[in-house]
């Protein structure tokens, strides 16, 4: 894997087309920077000051994108590296995390945000590593 920087982490600008009746708001293409191959889609629902922490991919990219709400994102790499990161409808951006960084997010709308995981592998146990909420700190996030 070698040794990621939480400077590798790519931030897009996304675009939000608005649209009587509803906005539509661009997620990704296979044209886009950051996208590696397709293995699936998911969403996570967080509720309101709910914390999620921490975890690690070890060959998965991620492709992070909050259509709804508001999650604040704390990146954590090898060296002790951080990168801490606000997306949701305010500063509707995709987050590009390789793999090797460590990461914990939380909700910061009410009463829930919804957060998209455009990856590059399909969900696999063997290739994610978890820590408890206290490994770095539940203050950090």
């Amino acid at each position: 894997m070698g040794e990621v920087s939480v400077g590798s982490i790519v931030v897009t600008p996304l675009k939000q087309i608005t649209v009587e009746g509803g906005n539509v708001l661009h997620a990704m293409k296979s044209s886009d920077a950051g996208y590696n191959g397709f293995g699936e889609a998911y969403f996570s629902m967080i509720e309101y000051g709910a914390l999620k922490a921490w975890k690690r991919h070890m060959r998965m990219t991620l492709n992070l994108v909050v259509p709804f709400g508001s999650v604040k994102m704390v990146f954590i790499d090898e060296s002790g590296g951080m990168r801490t990161e606000i997306i949701g409808v305010d500063r509707y951006v995709r987050l590009t995390v390789p793999p090797g960084v460590w990461f914990g997010f939380k909700g910061e709308a009410q009463p829930f945000s919804l957060l998209m995981n455009i990856a590059d592998l399909p969900h696999d146990p063997d290739e994610v590593e978890r820590k408890s909420e206290s490994y770095f700190g539940a203050n950090l996030i």
